[in-house]
């Protein structure tokens, strides 16, 4: 009798799901970054997270967060600095794809919106973080706009050398673009596929009047003051 609940009681065991105790062994970094993005979308940004909701939806004990995380500010830090890489990548990608006789502009807007259609949680972090988030998220976004910013700052310049122009403030022109892009795709998220097609127009026309525009300066800065026109 007493070899049968040895034996029941060691099947039950074999059975049972892992403890705790077992799970935090198994948890990494990734897999508390993974919930919180579960968790979040356009009706849910990562400063109304609580510590309890992620580390119940990465099925671990809170005390296992520490492991990884000093706090939820750490978390959602990590999670605007991984915004901001991929999409920089991805962005980085379209535009090495255009050749200097091409047009950039829309084909870069295309994969910025593209991104944002495809339920891209980490693209939602980076546009909404900056507005309602923390200080410390805040300062991340700011940080990862300024990395775009310098980018497309380069790019402006190399952009500009391949077909023989110049432009004015090109980092100027560069954060003027950058910033409209990120504001235009927050009102985006929410978009029906017909409204993101417009708002997608209306970044276009707008990122090419401040380029054009930047190109303008630079000719009337070369022009002499007698033929120069008053704006």
């Amino acid at each position: 009798m007493q070899t049968v609940r040895a034996v029941h009681s060691s099947a039950t065991e074999a059975s049972s799901p892992p403890t705790a105790t077992a799970r935090k062994a198994l948890i990494t970094r990734q897999d508390i970054i993974d919930a919180a993005l579960r968790l979040i979308g356009p009706h849910r940004s990562v400063s109304t997270l609580s510590l309890r909701e992620v580390t119940r939806e990465a099925g671990i004990a809170p005390n296992s967060f520490y492991r990884h995380f000093h706090d939820m500010d750490e978390l959602a830090v990590a999670l605007i600095d991984m915004a901001g890489q991929s999409l920089r990548q991805i962005i980085r990608e379209a535009r090495l794809r255009v050749s200097a006789t091409q047009e950039v502009t829309r084909p870069s807007v295309a994969v910025f919106m593209d991104q944002l259609a495809s339920d891209a949680k980490l693209l939602h972090v980076l546009l909404c973080e900056g507005i309602v988030g923390s200080d410390s998220y805040k300062q991340a976004v700011e940080r990862e706009l300024q990395y775009f910013e310098d980018e497309l700052c380069v790019d402006l310049v190399r952009l500009a050398e391949d077909r023989g122009q110049q432009v004015t403030e090109p980092a100027l022109a560069a954060k003027a673009i950058t910033r409209l892009v990120f504001a235009l795709g927050g009102t985006a998220i929410e978009a029906s596929p017909e409204q993101r097609a417009a708002i997608t127009d209306e970044m276009v026309t707008m990122i090419r009047m401040i380029i054009f525009g930047a190109q303008a300066m630079t000719l009337t800065a070369q022009e002499t003051p007698a033929t120069r026109a008053v704006p």
